[in-house]
């Protein structure tokens, strides 16, 4: 019975390094890159996004791990995600320290005007570099002759700049969570001209369980214990490399209990021989066929703005809120709809012909405090024991650029004011 309970254990051990090592032919190396002699002594940083991980999460679903890491560390009341706050602008947001209507991921799906072509998330424009502005942290790094490496992360897919990371997978969840920590231990044990400073690591879970089942249920609660015990199994694992490394902690965006069972309509005065509709279900956007037809806008905005409800806001392109810098004066990529529809809390159009979840996110983050993120960071960057007021996710990419002694001179959104908050001096 010892033989074969031992047979077993090694049959076990052996199938499962068989599975690792062909599981991780998927990912992309860029050979020949090496460290600088001066880069190789500069710190190192993990930052994980958990996708739809509400600034409240932690403490409403009791994520013991990540409650003990924060206070040895920097936790933010809450982190205000750019409008629209939806996954793909504001993953892209953090790492370029540029607004959506500036780094040109203006949404999950959009048109450009320019290139007279769609962009969505789930196609292989995903991985066009050429819908990518901005300078994204690992570009800025590779271009400095410091390697990084991506465990997924929005426009890491992409040759942005004609650049990749050094080390990366493409977006694959069928990759189980021990073996990705298992590839980043290995990453940072590598040789010192080898081994990346910048590692990007991306959760989905928590975003499909508040989609799917709603924010307040347990189905999420699940998952964020789920995500809790991976990075604290994650913190563990790296630790053994006795490397200087610090943890930025973030989410994207929130999430909340939306009214799914009485959902908005299209207005029926849209005519789509003149218009296409795209968007999301919390922002619709009308592109206008023949850009140049302006009556045609305006008389549609005008008729909408007449039959509309007290359940949606209309805007033009030209007078959308200021302070969500998404309308005209601040589209870069000209990719912003001609009219946009934007549902009133709790309310959301019905976009496709999928059934409409109970869970959404994408309202603005002044109005609706629900779709607020998370921001938490510890290790030897880091001050200890320290909370801060609510600040923007622009503030991200100076203050990453600054641990890992990265210079930039691209005009930034964002500040160094969370740097000046959070770091040691």
């Amino acid at each position: 019975m010892k033989k074969a309970t031992s047979f077993i254990a090694l049959l076990f051990l052996l199938t499962s390094f068989q599975a690792f090592c062909q599981t991780d032919t998927a990912q992309l190396v860029i050979k020949g890159r090496i460290n600088s002699k001066a880069q190789q002594k500069k710190p190192y940083v993990i930052m994980i996004s958990i996708d739809g991980m509400r600034y409240d999460y932690a403490d409403k679903y009791q994520a013991k791990h990540l409650l003990a890491l924060r206070k040895s560390g920097v936790q933010a009341q809450s982190m205000k995600p750019a409008f629209p706050s939806i996954t793909f602008p504001n993953h892209y947001t953090m790492v370029t320290g540029l607004l959506p209507a500036h780094n040109g991921l203006v949404s999950n799906r959009f048109y450009d005007r320019n290139f007279k072509q769609f962009y969505s998330y789930k196609g292989k424009t995903a991985a066009e570099g050429k819908w990518y502005g901005g300078t994204p942290l690992w570009v800025l790094a590779e271009q400095q002759h410091m390697l990084t490496a991506s465990f997924y992360w929005v426009g890491s897919e992409a040759d942005v700049k004609g650049v990749y990371p050094t080390y990366r997978y493409p977006y694959n969840e069928k990759i189980g969570i021990h073996q990705r920590i298992n590839t980043v231990v290995k990453w940072l044990k590598m040789p010192a001209e080898r081994r990346p400073h910048l590692i990007t690591f991306y959760f989905p879970e928590v975003d499909h369980a508040g989609h799917e089942y709603g924010p307040e249920t347990a189905e999420t609660k699940r998952q964020v214990l789920f995500i809790d015990s991976a990075i604290n199994e994650l913190n563990k694992a790296v630790k053994t490399t006795k490397l200087p490394i610090s943890f930025v902690v973030v989410s994207d965006h929130g999430m909340a209990t939306i009214d799914n069972q009485n959902v908005l309509q299209i207005p029926a005065s849209v005519d789509t021989t003149k218009f296409t509709i795209s968007g999301e279900d919390i922002l619709v956007e009308l592109y206008a066929k023949n850009p140049k037809d302006a009556s045609a806008i305006k008389g549609t905005y005008e008729t909408i703005k007449k039959q509309k409800t007290s359940d949606y806001n209309v805007y033009l392109r030209s007078n959308t809120p200021a302070y969500w810098h998404y309308g005209l004066k601040d589209d870069r990529y000209n990719r912003i709809g001609d009219i946009l529809l934007e549902p009133i809390y709790p309310k959301v159009f019905k976009i496709g012909k999928g059934k409409t979840k109970p869970g959404a996110h994408g309202f603005d983050p002044i109005k609706v405090k629900q779709m607020q993120a998370t921001f938490y960071a510890w290790g030897p960057a880091f001050k200890t024991h320290l909370t801060i007021p609510t600040f923007k996710n622009l503030d991200i990419y100076p203050m990453v650029s600054q641990v890992l002694g990265l210079k930039y001179s691209e005009k930034l959104d964002g500040s160094k004011n969370l740097a000046k908050r959070i770091l040691k001096k």
